[in-house]
């Protein structure tokens, strides 16, 4: 399924009951999104909308957006993306806590996370640079000034847990 898809959202709450959202679905790779930046943008900030949206609508009691590390002063369009999800994250937030446009009595609770590069995970540069390694280098490093920041899947699905139990 597509997480920007209200109808198919709509059905599996109405069929699961959900009480929580961990909203992991967005393109987190920044060459995919560089090279696709109108499906990224539409993928990650209209997912992010439409399931904080019908968070409110289903009385959700918990919302999870898991962020990146890209979206702290982005320098991509990946990045700048999931920086506008956090802002809507916030936003719903705001709404709720401040009773505005009827969000206030909504007991539900925003949170995020944001993660580097998990080892081990889809995705990881790791797996790359194992690769580079046994061919005998160069590593490459896609920029001098890029920091990379490590976390184990434990640790990675421990701060999820953390932030959905901490969020007030």
């Amino acid at each position: 399924g597509n997480a920007s898809n209200e109808k198919l959202i709509t059905k599996i709450n109405k069929k699961n009951q959900v009480n929580i959202i961990f909203h992991a679905a967005a393109y987190k790779h920044v060459p995919i999104v560089e090279s696709n930046p109108i499906v990224g943008i539409l993928n990650n900030v209209l997912s992010t909308k439409n399931l904080c949206d019908l968070s409110l609508k289903f009385n959700i009691e918990k919302f999870v957006l898991i962020s990146s590390d890209k979206a702290v002063r982005p320098t991509s369009i990946m990045g700048a993306s999931k920086r506008v999800c956090e802002l809507i994250v916030q936003s719903r937030a705001f709404f709720v806590s401040k009773n505005i446009n009827d969000m206030g009595s909504k007991n539900i609770k925003f949170s995020l996370v944001r993660f580097g590069n998990v080892l081990r995970s889809s995705g990881s540069v790791v797996p790359i640079f194992e690769k580079q390694i046994r061919k005998g280098g160069p590593l490459l490093v896609t920029h001098p000034d890029i920091n990379r920041y490590f976390m184990t899947i434990e640790e990675a699905a421990s701060l999820v847990i953390q932030s959905a139990a901490l969020s007030k």
